[in-house]
């Protein structure tokens, strides 16, 4: 259980091994999920067009922030840089962030906690 803030923005996060994803000339990032269920392989068997990838674009904020995650840089780094480039743009800094890397991890299962906290 994390303490204080301190603990969290001390968290380092790195990119899970098994994620695939296209960076484009701009800096956008586009996760690529691999649409394998059986279901899917019988119907493309059948002749139905289903893409092997389901594509999901980040905005450039979303971008920005993944593009830091290297399991070096702590939240409170990847934050003061988010801030450093955004300015007022990005606020309520932490609670956004923090917010978007929780989603990475526990629901999209983008990033792996690295730090142990």
């Amino acid at each position: 259980m994390l303490n204080n803030n301190d603990e969290v923005l001390n968290i380092i996060f790195k990119i899970s091994d098994e994620l695939e994803f296209e960076v484009d000339k701009n800096g956008i990032v586009t996760m690529l999920e691999k649409q394998d269920h059986k279901i899917q392989r019988v119907f493309r068997k059948l002749g139905f067009k289903i893409p092997e990838y389901k594509r999901i674009t980040m905005d450039e904020y979303g971008s920005c922030v993944f593009l830091q995650i290297d399991g070096s840089k702590t939240v409170g780094e990847i934050g003061k840089s988010l801030e450093d480039t955004y300015g007022d743009k990005v606020e309520p800094l932490y609670e956004r962030l923090l917010l978007f890397v929780s989603h990475l991890e526990q629901q999209f299962h983008y990033i792996e906690n690295t730090s142990r906290v």
